[in-house]
């Protein structure tokens, strides 16, 4: 039987990233990534291998790592994540730090996440700002589920999760603070079909022809539900910021901005009631 370093260096060999193999391996030994470094010439288990192997067969035919292991880490926080919510990818992070710079470390704020998922989102910023009232929305009710069981896991009891369709669960209700990740891809754009995104709802991913469908109500809708001096914050494609910010201005918000993501992309963009 191979031991652990060997299975890796086999792992790593056809996946072509070390870092898939490492985590594949954990999940399939249920162990945290600190005992590689303690039992890398320890002998893998026939069941150990079998599922190992079994894992990696899956990511070579593109599953991702986060739907093979059922987790993902995002801020602080490790999710669990399904087929039924998009992964967590860093560059939403920028949302959340600009949502933190809006919000008092202590005071009875209110704030909702659109599309809210797996909950990262909303998860993140509850964790971070315990006297904040923060309310996901999601129309898939098995996102919700994942969502619900993350906050759970963290303890966070300043959030609530709601089903329906961005803000049309709040009716009547207004907020000092809305973000989302919404859909934001072009639904003709061949990245659809490729890689990950092949294994993510759809539904989560593409919005109209030019990809701003969604946008376009969230960001008309938001400013009825904002308290006078609120702000609307959302992420968007790298190539979106003009129009976004077109689309902000026409819409009556004002301080419009997009922030740049680490690698000087268009990312985040927003404005205030």
């Amino acid at each position: 039987m191979p031991d652990v370093r060997h299975a890796l260096m086999a792992a790593t060999a056809r996946l072509g990233e070390r870092a898939d193999a490492e985590l594949l391996l954990l999940h399939a030994l249920q162990q945290e990534r600190s005992w590689l470094f303690t039992h890398a010439d320890d002998e893998l288990a026939m069941d150990v291998q079998t599922a190992f192997q079994q894992l990696v067969a899956r990511r070579e035919a593109g599953e991702p790592v986060a739907y093979l292991t059922g987790r993902r880490g995002f801020w602080t926080l490790d999710l669990e994540v399904t087929p039924a919510t998009l992964i967590p990818r860093p560059e939403t992070e920028l949302l959340v730090e600009l949502a933190l710079q809006q919000l008092p470390d202590r005071a009875p704020v209110d704030v909702v996440d659109l599309g809210t998922g797996s909950g990262a989102i909303a998860l993140a910023i509850a964790s971070e700002r315990p006297q904040a009232r923060v309310i996901g929305t999601d129309a898939s009710v098995a996102a919700l589920a994942v969502a619900r069981r993350n906050a759970q896991r963290h303890h966070l009891d300043n959030v609530t999760f709601v089903h329906g369709d961005w803000l049309a669960p709040l009716a009547g209700q207004q907020f000092d603070l809305i973000v989302s990740n919404p859909p934001y891809i072009e639904a003709a754009d061949p990245h659809l079909v490729q890689g990950d995104l092949r294994h993510e709802p759809a539904s989560a991913l593409a919005s109209g022809d030019d990809g701003l469908d969604d946008i376009r109500r969230i960001l008309v809708d938001a400013h009825h539900h904002l308290r006078p001096g609120g702000r609307l914050l959302f992420e968007h494609g790298w190539n979106q910021g003009e129009a976004v910010r077109g689309l902000l201005a026409q819409a009556g918000y004002a301080d419009v901005f997009t922030a740049q993501d680490l690698e000087l992309r268009d990312r985040i963009s927003g404005g205030r009631v």
